[in-house]
């Protein structure tokens, strides 16, 4: 097997491969999008019923606690000294008298609520269950019910953060949220405990552990991967056998009847084509696609022997233009210097059509010893006919600009001849104006064109601003007025086309 030949095998196995990927990762999103909504489901399901425990338990505790009892015991701790977390922890002296205090506040009637936390979180399984008192941005501890040495001491004070601090009204409960920390998974709801006027005086904290729900849900996602992995190979592997059978194999013979109608246009052969002899009876759109195919080899045939003869013709028509480009460009002064004689002004033009041939030109003559006209105009579209008008708009300027007339008088009559003859609906911008070498004067007429730009010896520019005229050919009987301004020696008149104005960029 040749090179060629090779790597045009690697293409086919390319392309399969293409789609086995393609119908893969297909499979794959949607099993990772019904894997991701299932467990998002089951995940809020059970947020939702651990929030809702831990409210619950919260408002439970709270109604069985007393809040004038809540209140005395953090009044009382309060007259015991401001507690100090930092010495509380480092100084054993300050800690052992600190929790001497403490404890001599916890009457009878402190233990028997203490209890009653300890018998509720015991039969319902809490983590955390606290009684805390917030005062601004503190929270003090009133009771604890802890039986490691982490126990919050009574008048234990802590900075408020998290839920605590940005939930507004505090005082009122804070709802249910879900933290996970040094603490682990945790489930936290705090519920307020309220005197008999129903004013909030303290909070009861629950703390669910949530640990083990997690672990659960961990384990419900890794079930949920290797079924779902598990029913993707065996569809995979299913539609794989079907795709082979009832579209790979017909692709790849189409795929090797267009490359031998490639290979056969290339060596000139006119034999019946493989294409022409494909068999292919799969009764879907496989089998259209065939047909397709052929019919597309009968209109290429056709299309390639008349693209041939149109390719001549356009080549015919490619050296014709050019050489009205040619023709066209010979029509314009192209001779620089323009006046070697007369060292006293300079004259410069170039143009560079979009087209082969186009409508803008430029002209420039001696009207007497005196006087030198420059024009510059524009034919509204482009190609031949706006070349051809170009022609005769250019004739008529010239012809008509002669010595003592009226510029405004030019392009009036000007005008009132393109009119005549305009049944295409072309038209002129043009600008002309007539230098007096003696005097400076520069008189000029407008007729739509760009305004010029006027460089003075001192380095300035400046555009002469005036109000042009209505454009050559487009409405007969028009009457152009001239203009006039002095330019001084050194002065220089820059004239354009809108092809400068609309260029988007240096080419």
């Amino acid at each position: 097997m040749s090179s060629k030949q090779k790597t045009k095998t690697n293409r086919l196995v390319s392309l399969r491969f293409k789609s086995v990927v393609t119908m893969v990762l297909t499979v794959l999103i949607l099993s990772v999008i019904l894997v991701t909504i299932s467990y998002r489901v089951y995940g809020r399901t059970m947020d939702g019923h651990y929030k809702t425990l831990t409210s619950h338990l919260a408002k439970t505790t709270a109604l069985q606690l007393d809040a004038d009892a809540l209140m005395y015991y953090y009044d009382a701790v309060k007259q015991i000294g401001e507690y100090d977390e930092d010495r509380y922890q480092n100084d054993p002296a300050y800690r052992a008298d600190y929790d001497a205090k403490a404890d001599a506040l916890k009457d009878e009637r402190y233990m028997r609520m203490l209890d009653l936390m300890f018998e509720i979180k015991d039969c319902n399984e809490i983590t955390y269950l606290y009684v805390q008192k917030l005062d601004g941005d503190l929270c003090t501890y009133i009771m604890d019910a802890d039986r490691t040495e982490e126990v919050c001491q009574l008048g234990t004070t802590h900075e408020v953060s998290g839920p605590t601090k940005e939930t507004p009204d505090p005082e009122n409960g804070i709802p249910a949220f879900i933290t996970n920390d040094a603490y682990g998974w945790l489930c936290t709801s705090m519920e307020p405990v309220r005197d008999a006027n129903g004013n909030p005086v303290a909070l009861v904290g629950v703390d669910v552990s949530m640990d083990q729900i997690m672990a659960d849900r961990a384990m419900y996602l890794r079930n949920m991967i290797l079924i779902t992995g598990a029913a993707i190979a065996a569809l995979i592997a299913f539609v794989l056998i079907v795709q082979n059978y009832s579209l790979i194999r017909p692709i790849n013979m189409l795929s090797a009847a267009a490359r031998s109608f490639v290979e056969d246009r290339n060596r000139g052969k006119t034999d019946v084509s493989a294409i022409s002899r494909l068999d292919i009876r799969t009764g879907d759109e496989v089998e259209t696609l065939s047909e397709s195919i052929k019919q597309m080899e009968r209109d290429i045939n056709s299309y390639i022997t008349h693209l041939t003869e149109v390719t001549a013709e356009k080549e015919r028509i490619g050296a014709e233009l050019d050489l009205a480009n040619h023709i066209q460009s010979s029509m314009l002064p192209s001779v620089f210097p323009a006046f070697p004689d007369r060292p006293e002004f300079d004259v410069f033009a170039t143009m560079h059509p979009a087209r082969e041939v186009g409508g803008d030109f430029y002209d420039f003559f001696m009207v007497d010893d005196r006087h030198v006209a420059i024009v510059m105009a524009d034919v509204s579209g482009k190609g031949v006919p706006a070349a051809l008008f170009m022609v005769i708009g250019k004739t008529l300027i010239k012809d008509r600009t002669l010595p003592g007339t009226d510029l405004g008088d030019v392009f009036t009559q000007v005008n009132n001849v393109l009119c005549e003859s305009n049944s295409e609906g072309l038209f002129i911008t043009a600008f002309e104006g007539v230098l007096d070498l003696l005097t400076g004067e520069f008189r000029f007429v407008n007729a739509g064109h760009e305004l010029p730009f006027v460089y003075h010896a001192g380095g300035r520019f400046e555009r002469y601003r005036t109000r042009p005229g209505f454009v050559l050919a487009g409405l007969e009987g028009v009457r152009y007025t001239s203009g006039s301004f002095t330019l001084r020696p050194g002065d220089r008149v820059f004239l354009y086309t809108d092809g400068v104005t609309e260029a988007t960029n240096a080419d």
